[in-house]
């Protein structure tokens, strides 16, 4: 899945930089489901004092699941959307995805990107997803 970029946005990359604002409202139009799963994270994070927010419920199709690791794979896409949000991302598998404060590397950090935890976190339900 590729981004749904606007003529203008596309030229004004050709010719330079482009403003972090102009390339996150291209993710949030082009990929509306990771971006309100990250927006719903990072304001789950901010409402309590829970070490990190996540996400346990699998995407409702495809198209959404897809949108999810479109977000996360691209560098660009995944930083910009931690720079947004205030939050550090980390990712498990096809959903679940986690919201840390940004300069958080904790305990609870540590552990989410774990081998252990990723290991935990199998299922044969996701082994294709």
């Amino acid at each position: 899945m590729s981004l749904d970029v606007s003529l203008d946005l596309l030229e004004q990359a050709r010719h330079g930089e482009v403003s972090e604002a102009a390339f996150v409202a291209t993710v949030r139009t082009s990929l509306p489901y990771a971006y309100d799963l990250i927006a719903s994270l990072a304001t789950g994070l901010g409402q309590d004092d829970a070490a990190f927010a996540d996400n346990q419920v699998p995407p409702p199709g495809e198209a959404e699941r897809g949108q999810l690791l479109r977000a996360l794979a691209s560098d660009s896409i995944r930083g910009s959307l931690e720079r947004h949000f205030g939050v550090r991302l980390a990712f498990q598998n096809c959903h679940r995805v986690a919201a840390f404060r940004a300069g958080d590397r904790g305990a609870a950090y540590q552990e989410f990107i774990s081998a252990r935890a990723q290991l935990l976190n199998q299922s044969p339900a996701l082994r294709s997803c």
